[in-house]
């Protein structure tokens, strides 16, 4: 009200930034007083003001009794475009001299999608937080934005925090736990969709996590401490080349799941997605050894997609693991098929070399023996050329005419 009467004929225009940051008293004390000064405005009061957050303030907890029904427009800020993002690393390289190489930044779009904080992270843990990068002389390349995005997940920056933060808000658990369950019968409010896509964490055509960062660092902050009680010797998993014997891999995994997957699931804020977050734990307790794993939740296909890259001694090994969940509802040999097929077809797609599904059945009336088992099945390009996923389990006795059409085998694991 002061600097307001000091202005004179100027009006006043007041940004408060991060005010969704305030809680509780203190909180209510400024939406009070904010309510109290707006009949006096423009003259004793500022002519504008603008809250900048996470959060709309429209959501804001109010005083009791009192909606705060002032606000006059919402906007969020976008995401960069591509050309934004490289406009801006290009500053850096006016102000600098210092280069990102073509790779490092396809590397920086593709990580952050253009989420405006993570980019700026990103190329600033690259660039200056790391001793390398400090050296201007040097180009910043993929393998240095590669180990700056690991770096920014671990340590685990106030973004990343308030990331964790909103994981227990209930309007946010409702739309993220069918994603990281890939659940396809579910439906989420507008409000609660909006809601979420306002603070970033998900795209909402398609439903989906935001970006590959978010996508590695949610399950990672919800298994919490169950990663490093994960039982696994990657030196007595080594093949003769250097890579991994996946198949003893997943049959370590499959033990631990069944001593260790109902006891943990209980305190799990996300218990529908408690599978799928325990086998992403594990295998990030895999690659931390010595790989890198990517991530693709599939609502509308039903599965979550892992793909691993193992480095060995000669080149790259690739390796897809799919999840899925059979709940009782469900016919066993109807998610083995789907999701046998959906496994060759991202196989295909990345170029990967083997491919595994894991079938967790949630039937509580079954035993675990009978839950147990593993298969391979060969998975062939669909016979019809438009057909959605272009793959499919072949029939027993399969002979089809004129050239066999190309097979992958899928070993599916039950557990």
């Amino acid at each position: 009200r002061r600097w307001s009467e000091q202005s004179g004929e100027e009006r006043l225009v007041l940004l408060l930034d991060e005010a969704d940051a305030l809680q509780g008293p203190v909180l209510v004390s400024l939406l009070n007083q904010v309510r109290s000064g707006y009949t006096d405005h423009p003259r004793l009061f500022p002519r504008s003001m603008v809250f900048c957050g996470l959060r709309d303030v429209q959501v804001y907890p109010g005083p009791s009794g009192i909606p705060f029904n002032i606000v006059h427009e919402t906007f969020r800020l976008a995401d960069f475009s591509r050309a934004e993002v490289e406009e801006l690393l290009g500053q850096h390289t006016d102000e600098t001299g210092q280069r990102f190489a073509p790779e490092a930044v396809e590397e920086i779009w593709n990580a952050t999608a253009g989420q405006p904080w993570l980019v700026n992270a990103l190329a600033d843990e690259a660039c200056s937080r790391d001793e390398a990068g400090r050296d201007r002389s040097r180009e910043i390349g993929p393998d240095a934005v590669e180990a700056a995005r690991e770096r920014l997940i671990r340590n685990r920056p106030s973004h990343i925090r308030h990331l964790e933060q909103q994981l227990t808000d209930e309007r946010v658990l409702r739309v993220i736990e069918p994603i990281l369950a890939s659940r396809v019968d579910f439906l989420s409010s507008a409000d609660d969709d909006s809601y979420v896509e306002d603070l970033g964490f998900v795209e909402v055509r398609p439903l989906d996590i935001a970006n590959p960062i978010y996508r590695e660092a949610i399950p990672r902050i919800l298994s919490g401490g169950v990663v490093e009680s994960l039982p696994y010797e990657v030196a007595s998993s080594r093949r003769p080349d250097g890579g991994l014997d996946v198949a003893k891999l997943l049959t370590e995994f499959r033990q631990f799941f069944r001593e260790h997957s109902e006891s943990w699931s209980q305190g799990f804020v996300f218990r529908e997605a408690a599978p799928h977050v325990l086998l992403q734990a594990f295998w990030q307790r895999v690659v931390d050894a010595g790989g890198r794993m990517a991530r693709e939740y599939g609502p509308g296909q039903g599965g979550t997609d892992l793909l691993i890259e193992w480095r060995r001694d000669e080149g790259v090994q690739r390796f897809v693991v799919e999840c899925r969940v059979r709940r009782e509802r469900d016919d066993l040999e109807t998610v083995i098929r789907e999701g046998a097929a959906q496994t060759a077809a991202y196989l295909d797609r990345c170029g990967a070399e083997e491919g595994h599904l894991v079938v967790m059945d949630q039937d509580e009336g079954k035993t675990w023996e009978e839950k147990v088992f593993r298969r391979s099945l060969p998975v062939r390009r669909a016979s019809a050329p438009d057909a959605d996923p272009a793959w499919e389990v072949a029939p027993d006795g399969d002979s089809a005419d004129g050239d066999p059409p190309e097979t992958r085998p899928i070993l599916v694991w039950g557990m």
